[in-house]
């Protein structure tokens, strides 16, 4: 076995060489490439994609990991080399249905798609992106139809790339639980006296908030000898190993401070990566599941860098470089960064809104899917789900159903974000079970042993596990949704004089 693991991680580490060049294209696509570049990236991806896509169906690796796979049970499903061939078997199966000539055809489309919604963006004007999301809507049918093996739904297989094990229908319990609960006190804050949001409206220049962001990163356990900070449209990280991981950010005019909590989230993700076991490197392992990784950019956004205890340490500096915020107090400050407030950008969105706008983009992409709703109509229907879970219409398609970047490409992703908000908070209230003394680092500007704890729980383990896996092994338990709504209804409860 060991002679045949060994022909397997070097194969592996041969399509992370190719997917690690693919990802290094699609960071310069979205950063710095000029945008008369499009037709010959995109031939360039769809060239590196198939060329993947061919190496991770060779008839070889085929047979090498079904060998391995009828021995798995003589290893111990917790090792190295158990989970090596658990999870290159699993994901081997799923793009081995795949015919090459699709997977190329739709990364080409992908990548002109992208472009198309860029300047559907810059021009407001969805009817731009419609006939590619059209395309690559068809392509993502046929996708399923390949990949669906007995299973009813067809979003079910698009889903379990990203989240392997749980179904759309699993999803949606978990969901449909706590949409009255998000939705109830959404609506309970509306009712009381507003916190007022003027201490973050300031001028804050771009540069220093860049500079603060690069700082606060840094603080959290963020390497920048390993990283960088950017620019983007569309905030994201880009890992090739624990040795690159690269995040960006994007300067919003009317939030400012969203630069700041975007590149905190972006940090999660990256600190995540970078402390990956090193003996993952060029291997599937190096790569763990999107709800998992959801989890971390959340738990670093939405509890870390929206805490009274954060700021406590950072404001000071704050205040130093944005002298206006010296009569501007620092409890201010915390409820200014926390106000609920239905807004139409997820991105920007409030812990306790952030969920039910995923929730409208998991239900449109499951309708869109099972040919329930055409993209002609997605406009019109997001519209109408934004007015009904959060009271608001957006004026334009550029606030509305063309501010998210990913259905450029397949659609199956954005359900990790809010189980990943879900599990996010289940480790934090096992993380101050255990490390008390947390609120007190963080208000000395102390982060290691938050860092250390997430980083044996969660970090190290890599892609070893699916979501539910790591719940049950992290914290020995079910993923639930319990004390994500609990952490949202005493915080908001007491910001809001609700409790």
């Amino acid at each position: 076995m060991e002679e045949k693991l060994t022909q397997l991680k070097q194969h592996l580490a041969r399509i992370e060489d190719i997917e690690g060049a693919w990802r290094l294209m699609v960071w310069d696509m979205q950063t710095y490439m000029p945008s008369g570049a499009t037709q010959t990236r995109a031939d360039q991806i769809a060239t590196i994609r198939g060329l993947a896509h061919e190496m991770r169906t060779d008839e070889e690796l085929g047979r090498l990991l079904m060998e391995l796979n009828n021995h798995l049970d003589e290893l111990d499903f917790d090792s190295d080399d158990a989970s090596m061939i658990r999870v290159n078997w699993r994901e081997f199966q799923w793009f081995a249905k795949i015919p090459t000539d699709l997977w190329v055809t739709f990364s080409e489309a992908s990548t002109l798609a992208h472009e198309a919604w860029k300047e559907a963006r810059e021009k407001d004007t969805f009817q731009i992106f419609r006939p590619h999301l059209e395309k690559l809507l068809d392509l993502q049918l046929e996708l399923a139809e390949f990949l669906k093996n007995g299973a009813e739904n067809p979003y079910d297989p698009l889903i379990q790339y990203y989240e392997a094990g749980m179904t759309s229908s699993e999803i949606d319990a978990l969901f449909t639980a706590i949409k009255p609960q998000l939705i109830d006190l959404t609506r309970s804050t509306r009712e009381v006296e507003q916190v007022d949001e003027s201490p973050i409206l300031g001028a804050f220049p771009e540069d220093d908030l860049l500079e603060m962001s690069r700082l606060m990163a840094e603080k959290l356990g963020y390497d920048f000898e390993r990283g960088r900070l950017d620019l983007t449209v569309h905030p994201f990280t880009m890992g090739n190993s624990f040795r690159d991981v690269r995040i960006t950010t994007r300067f919003q005019d009317d939030y400012p401070i969203f630069t700041i909590l975007a590149s905190i989230h972006e940090a999660g993700h990256a600190i995540h990566r970078q402390q990956c076991s090193p003996e993952f490197y060029r291997t599937l392992l190096s790569r763990y599941t999107m709800g998992v990784g959801e989890s971390q950019s959340r738990a670093y956004e939405m509890i870390i860098g929206r805490s009274r205890e954060f700021w406590a340490h950072f404001y000071p500096q704050m205040q130093d470089r944005f002298p206006w915020l010296e009569n501007v107090g620092v409890e201010d400050f915390y409820r200014a960064i926390n106000k609920v407030e239905p807004g139409l950008i997820r991105v920007m969105a409030d812990p306790v809104t952030y969920g039910l706008h995923i929730m409208l983009r998991f239900e449109l992409e499951n309708e869109m899917i099972n040919g329930k709703v055409k993209v002609a109509d997605l406009p019109e229907l997001w519209n109408t789900k934004m007015e009904e879970y959060l009271g608001v219409v957006p004026p334009s398609d550029i606030q509305g159903v063309l501010q998210d970047v990913h259905w450029t490409d397949r659609m199956g992703y954005f359900p990790s974000y809010l189980l990943g908000s879900i599990f996010a908070v289940q480790l934090w209230y096992k993380l101050l079970e255990e490390l008390p003394e947390t609120p007190e680092d963080m208000a000395a500007g102390e982060y290691m042993r938050i860092t250390e704890w997430l980083g044996r729980r969660v970090h190290t383990h890599g892609g070893k596990y699916t979501l539910p896996e790591m719940a049950e092994r992290a914290l020995g338990e079910s993923l639930t949704s319990e004390p994500f709504i609990d952490y949202l209804e005493k915080k908001y409860g007491e910001i809001y004089g609700l409790v």
